[in-house]
């Protein structure tokens, strides 16, 4: 007869951790089918296109090196091209101007003009250079 004592076992038992494992499985497999409702987004539709306005409608500002131009009619100053601005989008809801500078046309006279489009309450935006 030996005297030594019985090496203790160290297995992990793994039936409870099963059973917990199959339980939660069932329980995702009943409730994944009553989460698939539709999601309603609202998003916004675009205008008609007999309501959006068309070129003709937004005027055109050019900064050149001798002045600024409103639609092909030279502007004073730049308080004259805000005035006129202010005339011609009165009553219109979402106005715009387009602002199109000359190739050596400093960058603050181009930041000033756009300054001045949207102190007249329309959305100005940025068109190609003119040509040399």
């Amino acid at each position: 007869m030996s005297t030594q004592a019985p090496a203790p076992l160290a297995d992990i038992n793994v039936t409870p951790l099963i059973d917990v494992l199959l339980v939660l499985l069932i329980v995702f497999l009943l409730i994944a089918p009553l989460g698939r409702g539709r999601l309603d987004a609202g998003l916004p539709q675009p205008a008609p296109r007999d309501q959006r306005p068309s070129d003709k409608d937004v005027p055109t500002l050019r900064v050149l090196a001798e002045g600024y131009s409103l639609d092909g009619q030279p502007a004073a100053s730049l308080a004259d091209v805000e005035a006129r601005l202010r005339e011609r989008l009165a009553g219109k809801a979402a106005p715009r101007v387009m602002v199109q500078a000359g190739a050596r046309v400093a960058y603050g006279r181009v930041v000033a003009a756009l300054d001045a489009a949207e102190g007249a309450g329309a959305t100005a935006a940025l068109l190609p250079r003119l040509e040399p």
